[in-house]
Order: C-alpha cells, then structure tokens, then sequence
C-alpha cells in the first residue's frame, strides 16, 4: 500500500512496519535545506524511485523543524541533510546515509539497506565478535560513517586500534582505520601519525597524511564556532595548536576570524589579523582582499587600516583586480586619503569598464569622492 511520505506519521509508520513487514525508510529535511529540496524535485520525483520504495519501504519524510522531526533526529542522533534512516519496526537503525546523491547511487544504497549482511547490527556484532579483525572493523566504520558523523566511529576504532602495537600501526590497512575512525587529537593513534608523518606519507601519500591532520582539527574546532562557544572554543584550540604545523596553524587562524566575525568581535579580530595575516595569507590575494572588506567596514582605528592598506597593495601585486582596486579606494577614503582613494577608484572603474561589468559601485564611489 502506497501511502504519501509526507502524511504518515513516525508511530504509524510503525505500525503499518510490523503489519506488512517492510522496514522503514526516513528521510529528515529542512524546507531551507538546497539539498532536502533536490532531492525531493530529481531523486524521488522519478517513477523509479518510487516504484522501489513503495515495493520494499514503508517512507516517511519528517521535517526536523517540528515535532516528529525533532524527536527523530535527537533519538537517531543525527547531523546533516538530508539524513536518510532505514529502521525496523522495533526502532532498531539497519543503515543511514546522508547528503544529496544521484538517482542511481540512492537505489544502490536502499539496496544494501535490505541486505542483512550490509546492515550495521549485523557488522557491529561481527566485529565485536572479533575486535582484532581489521576487515571488520573497516566493514563496519565504512559503513557506519555513510550516515554518522566521524565522531560515532571513535568508539569501535579505538577499541580495534587497542589490539595494535605503535608498530603496528604503521601499516596501509591500518593507516585506512585511522583515517577513517581517529577523530581524537590526543589519542595514541594520532599523536603516533604526528610523530612518525614521514613513515606514513610512504605507505599512504603525503596528501592524504595531510588531509587527515587539516581534518581533524576542522572537526574539533568547527562545532565551536558554529555554536558560537567561545570559551569551548579556544580550549580546543590550545589542543589544535600541539601540532605545530604551518598548515593546521593557517587553518586554526581561519577559524579565529570566522568565530570573530560571526560573534562581531572586532577586537579580537583586529588583534589576530595584525598578528597572523602577512604569516599565514601573504601569497592569497582573496584572503587579503576579504580581510580589508572587513577592515573597511568594521574597523575603524585609523593605524590598523594603514595595515589593512598593505595588505590590499599586496593583494594588487598578486591579482591587479577591479575588486582590489576598489577595496583600496575604500579603505583610503576612510582615512581620509582623498586623493589617493580617488586614483584607486579610477582604476577600478576602468578595469570594470574594459572587462564589460557593471560600473555602480566604482561610479558611486567616484560621485561620493568628487563631492566631498
């Protein structure tokens, strides 16, 4: 029996589980979510689709902005959308995906949700049955981490990476464990990637070594900013800072400004900015032109926008742009540097001229300089 995912409700869906013996499928959107929203106009829009979930599912779609959203997606501690969840009647979760997918590669996955074998409580119980084995370890974090996040992994990680020697460690198939499951900056296992980076980048490859240290500390500092926790926030980032790399510390000082920025703390972004920016962002014109827009607007002690001037000379150097130009202009005239403000503004309306764009902003700062 066909029923419209968006009117049945999670405790009926329950009940009609048991009574066709089908499992259920959810999905948990958001209406303001770009990705929910395509995925209801392209994946299950198509006949295909629908014809399979109506064939093996019970479906029901639940916005996380009301009630049975809500105690779903805190029941199944979920994060991200849209979030996928394929649970039996008794609420046991069989597999979760999340994010938006080709048609193709979401019949893939509902797929394996109905494989017994593919399910997570029965690679859970295989890998408890042996935490030694690291193919079911790996079986089972893969599939886990299609729709929790990293942090869920920890635990079943941590309890096979317990049966390894440091030495062991050291291994192509346990590297993968690592990757994929180590999310603890302080954790034996990652404080030994840290120590012994070179050995790693042999068995795996420098970029990927990389991309497991940026990523961690991504992941313990970017809640905190989200959530605007300050003070959790720079607790976290003294740990980040053990690492003592050029990349993570640039990473780390990306994340003082969005923090900054999202909390209006223009002190402290105006402290950190004179502090790192030349160190960390000195050859990326983008990053000095978005910090001088911020100056332009936000800052208004008159030295620091000197420096903010440099940064936007720098900025030229690197990319001769009507957007530098004009970032340039703006922030002279905020000094009061008419004359100066006005050279970089005619640079800038000639370069928007020449490359066809739209003129308003360099003709209005052109008008408001040639009146004062």
């Amino acid at each position: 029996m066909s029923v419209d995912p968006n009117k049945i409700s999670y405790k009926e869906a329950l009940v009609q589980s048991k009574k066709e013996k089908k499992p259920i499928f959810i999905m948990l959107y958001a209406n303001w979510c770009p990705h929910c929203n395509t995925m209801k106009s392209t994946v299950f829009s198509d006949q295909k689709v629908k014809d399979f979930m109506n064939a093996n599912y019970i479906s029901v779609w639940k916005d996380i902005e009301k009630e049975d959203g809500k105690e779903i997606k805190e029941h199944y501690k979920t994060n991200g959308l849209p979030t996928f969840l394929f649970i039996e009647a008794d609420e046991t979760l069989l597999y979760s995906i999340k994010g938006e997918m080709k048609t193709e590669a979401f019949i893939n996955e509902a797929t394996n949700a109905l494989n017994p074998k593919l399910q997570l409580p029965y690679l859970e119980q295989q890998f408890l049955n042996n935490p030694s084995n690291v193919n079911a370890c790996l079986a089972y974090i893969q599939t886990l981490r299609k729709g929790a996040d990293r942090t869920a992994l920890s635990v079943p990680t941590h309890l096979y990476l317990k049966t390894q020697t440091d030495q062991q460690l050291l291994s192509e198939i346990n590297w993968r464990v690592i990757s994929n499951g180590v999310t603890d900056i302080e954790s034996r296992e990652f404080q030994y990637v840290l120590k012994n980076k070179e050995a790693f980048e042999k068995i795996t490859s420098p970029k990927r070594v990389d991309a497991k240290i940026t990523n961690i500390v991504s992941e313990l500092l970017e809640p905190y900013t989200i959530n605007l926790d300050n003070v959790a926030y720079f607790q976290k980032k003294e740990i980040a800072k053990t690492i003592q790399l050029q990349k993570t510390d640039s990473l780390i000082f990306s994340y003082d400004l969005l923090l900054a920025e999202r909390t209006k703390n223009w002190g402290f972004y105006k402290k950190t900015t004179l502090e790192n920016t030349e160190k960390y962002f000195w050859h990326t014109d983008s990053k000095l032109k978005e910090i001088g827009q911020v100056y332009w607007k936000e800052i208004a002690d008159v030295t620091a926008l000197k420096k903010a001037i440099e940064w936007g000379k720098r900025a030229l150097e690197l990319n001769n742009s009507a957007e530098g130009n004009l970032l340039l202009a703006r922030l002279y005239a905020k000094i009061k540097d008419k004359k100066t403000a006005l050279l970089y503004a005619k640079n800038a309306n000639a370069i928007t001229k020449e490359m066809g764009w739209d003129t308003t902003d360099t003709d209005a700062i052109l008008k408001e300089l040639n009146t004062k």
